[in-house]
């Protein structure tokens, strides 16, 4: 069972991962004058990646069972999330203030938080390349 819930956390993590730079294309467009991107954007951050920030949080329970700290570290995306989703520009007035600055700021840390559980997920998983093994098993030999 431990397994199943590391896949979820891991495949959510890489999902927020790639979203916020879908994010970044889309505040883009915006910005340059495509209108409904700003549209997808919000969409995006709302309905879909801090959904899926409350669930890397909830199935870190399952996956890391008992590991405080790393269950600490998945909240701390999710408040991360939280106070991010909160900095962002009101739709009214979307150039209101230096404050909403942080908002992309603050979108660039939750990627690399995310990234970090995806990367231990992967691990977990057993999805990396390198020294891993189990301990009985001979290192791999090099090619002549």
């Amino acid at each position: 069972m431990r397994r199943t819930f590391l896949w979820i956390n891991f495949v959510l993590a890489s999902l927020i991962v790639l979203l916020i730079f879908a994010q970044a294309y889309f505040i883009t467009a915006y910005v340059t004058g495509e209108e409904g991107a700003l549209d997808w954007h919000s969409f995006l951050g709302f309905a879909i990646i801090h959904p899926a920030e409350l669930l890397v949080f909830l199935t870190a329970f399952g996956a890391w069972p008992r590991a405080w700290r790393w269950i600490g570290f998945t909240f701390f995306l999710f408040v991360l999330g939280t106070v991010q989703l909160f900095l962002a520009p009101p739709e009214e007035d979307p150039a209101s203030g230096w404050v909403h600055g942080f908002h992309g700021l603050l979108a660039l840390l939750v990627l690399v938080t995310a990234a970090v559980i995806a990367h231990r997920g992967m691990r977990d998983l057993g999805l990396t390349r390198g020294r891993g093994g189990d301990a009985g098993t001979a290192p791999p030999q090099p090619l002549p």
